[in-house]
């Protein structure tokens, strides 16, 4: 019988403080540099899968999978963030970080990257990039002794469940999208899917583990050829009118003849509108952060990038919420509600990286105001629909974090708030004087929605429409969503 097997806690108390058995800790282990250099591998495909969920998400037109890259590129950013800390505190600043940990890695997640379809794309995420890093996570659980690399075992258990939710969602995800392509392009896109296997096989596995095959690999499918990120946004068919801008929500919220529980229609509006923010973000970020980089990216620390994707999350979150409202309701949005692109593209197609921040930060800061996030609570509470009142409650919590998040990293870099005020409007004002072209180019009539809409709903209601409310129909021609009035048009 082993010694350690013939030692007993006090009075049978479980043992460590949980973390593991007497023989498991008192078994092998990793050694520090073994324990870094697979936290590096992990580090570098959790930041290659951030990264290249953000680069796809703007063009990406299926509404669905813009929200599920947006919610697996936050979760990626915060699984970077607990691997970027773990290796600082294991003898290793300079971290390092910045290294490419094997080409054959490099390869794989390029392909990823550039592969042309969404099918293609979330094969990869899903079906070999992720599961690989799962197998990894769980291969260091079973190689690593738990007692003395139990910081690494507690961030690998916070890792693994939600790595394993992503994977379900992006297995139902492929299914879906498998429906109806042709058995020629599947095979097809299962052979690339060998090929990206045999790159990870080539790199001794994700984790550096298994001896790396001196075979032959074969020549890459997409990655050969240089890598164009497209920044314009993308929407499917429920998407019908993307350039409409005939509905002024803002003019119908602070208007005090209408009652707060048809104002509540134009809140869900103005959530599922968010759509266009994380494409806007997603933009910001990837621009900022081309490559991997270490220290500093493009300038600015790791938390940068990593608090602006917490809040390019809660935007898609926001969307969802809209979604959800008008679900409820029994409102078809795709055929009743005219979900534009117009901010997103423009800031993105028109301004700098910099510059699109600065406008989100000057927008954000003026939902701070009394019109702002607390004015669409009341709304919310005083409709007397619950769901509104709570999407709101959560809506106000998430811009006063965006607010901090700003002031944190874009008003910083100014000499005054009232300075940084300024830029962001000025900013702004670039991208809000294609109202009248659009119309003329015959890329949008800015129909007037509303009526169809607020006529549903009171159809849904049992009640006859308010002629009054019926017949808004304010336009963004002449002013922005903060009413500011837009100085030339066309």
């Amino acid at each position: 019988m082993s010694e350690i097997n013939r030692y007993h806690s006090y009075k049978g108390l479980p043992p460590l403080a949980g973390v593991g058995s007497f023989e498991r800790a008192a078994g092998p282990g990793l050694s520090i540099e073994d324990c870094v250099a697979r936290h590096k591998r992990f580090h570098y495909s959790c930041h290659r899968l951030w990264a290249l969920m953000l680069a796809r998400l703007t063009a990406e037109p299926i509404y669905e999978l813009k929200m599920g890259l947006s919610h697996h590129a936050y979760l990626a950013s915060e699984h970077v963030t607990l691997l970027r800390d773990r290796v600082a505190e294991m003898r290793h600043p300079p971290l390092g970080l910045d290294k490419v940990p094997h080409p054959e890695l490099e390869t794989l997640f390029d392909e990823i990257l550039m592969s042309e379809s969404a099918l293609e794309l979330l094969t990869g995420i899903y079906r070999v990039a992720f599961p690989a890093l799962r197998d990894g996570l769980k291969r260091h659980l079973v190689d690593s002794n738990p007692l003395v690399d139990a910081p690494s075992v507690r961030i690998f258990r916070i890792m693994l469940p939600e790595i394993e939710q992503m994977i379900e969602w992006g297995e139902s995800a492929v299914s879906a999208l498998q429906a109806g392509v042709s058995d020629q392009d599947l095979n097809r896109i299962e052979g690339w899917a060998d090929d990206l296997q045999l790159w990870l096989t080539g790199a001794g596995g994700l984790d550096g583990t298994s001896p790396a095959e001196n075979e032959k690999r074969p020549e890459p499918t997409f990655s050969n050829q240089p890598w164009k990120y497209d920044k314009s946004p993308r929407r499917d068919e429920r998407f019908p009118d993307p350039y409409n801008m005939g509905v002024h929500a803002e003019e119908f919220l602070y208007d005090d003849r209408f009652e707060d529980r048809d104002k509540v229609l134009m809140m869900y509006y103005k959530r599922l509108r968010e759509i266009d923010v994380p494409e806007m973000m997603a933009s910001i970020l990837y621009e900022m952060a081309v490559g991997t980089g270490d220290e500093e990216i493009g300038g600015h620390p790791w938390l940068f990038y990593r608090d602006l994707t917490r809040q390019l999350w809660d935007e898609a979150r926001h969307a969802m919420m809209g979604e959800v409202g008008f679900a409820k309701l029994g409102v078809d949005w795709g055929k009743d509600v005219m979900i534009n692109f117009t901010w997103s593209k423009g800031l993105n197609e028109q301004l700098t990286p910099t510059e699109r921040h600065a406008v989100l930060w000057f927008i954000e800061q003026g939902l701070m105001t009394k019109t702002g996030k607390r004015f669409e609570w009341e709304v919310g509470k005083k409709s007397g629909d619950p769901y509104a009142e709570l999407i709101q409650d959560y809506d106000w919590a998430d811009e006063v974090l965006h607010a901090r998040i700003g002031r944190d990293w874009y008003v910083k870099n100014f000499d005054s708030v009232k300075a940084a005020a300024e830029y962001g409007s000025a900013c702004w004002d670039k991208v809000m004087s294609d109202w009248e072209a659009w119309k003329r180019d015959g890329l949008t009539e800015h129909r007037n929605w509303w009526p169809d809409l607020y006529s549903g709903v009171c159809r849904l209601r049992g009640e006859e429409p308010n002629p009054e409310v019926l017949s808004f129909a304010e336009t963004y021609a002449a002013s922005r969503a903060d009413l500011q009035r837009i100085s030339a048009s066309g």
